[in-house]
């Protein structure tokens, strides 16, 4: 379905284009997430997935780097610390900073699920060609940098 938009045809054609990025967008969200566990979100998942491939990171820089707010990202840590996956240690060297780390727990589970989290994202982008997954992933990067 498109938009009923009755505008300039810039408008519907970019009205047009952003419901198809958006739908297929959250439907493939949706496929490549259904392994994650019911008690796991999709903003845990992205945490202990930062904190497995990057190392131990600050909260500030979790947020940014998930596109979440401070707040937002307080809750989620809260939670994972709750369960045992992540501890948050203050910055020795600058004591504002809370540094988030995954315990062996987190490491073992986060190492167990990205794997089956991949082999989702790899069948799922499976229906483009390797030069669209090329076009696809610079012309989402030309729509991200935008602003």
């Amino acid at each position: 379905m498109g938009t009923r938009h009755r505008g300039l045809i810039e408008e519907i054609n970019a009205l047009n284009a952003f419901i198809k990025l958006q739908r297929a967008a959250e439907s493939v969200s949706v496929r490549v997430h259904a392994v994650l566990p019911g008690e796991l979100t999709v903003t845990q998942f992205g945490v202990l997935e930062a904190l497995h491939h990057i190392g131990p990171l600050c909260q500030s820089e979790l947020a940014e780097k998930l596109l979440k707010s401070g707040g937002n990202l307080t809750l989620v840590v809260d939670n994972l610390e709750k369960a045992g996956y992540v501890t948050r240690e203050r910055d020795p060297a600058d004591r504002r900073f809370v540094v988030v780390k995954l315990t062996e727990k987190g490491q073992a589970f986060i190492a167990v699920l990205f794997p089956k989290v991949v082999a989702n994202v790899t069948r799922e982008m499976g229906a483009l060609s390797s030069t669209e997954l090329l076009d696809l992933g610079r012309l989402c990067k030309k729509i991200g940098l935008r602003g």
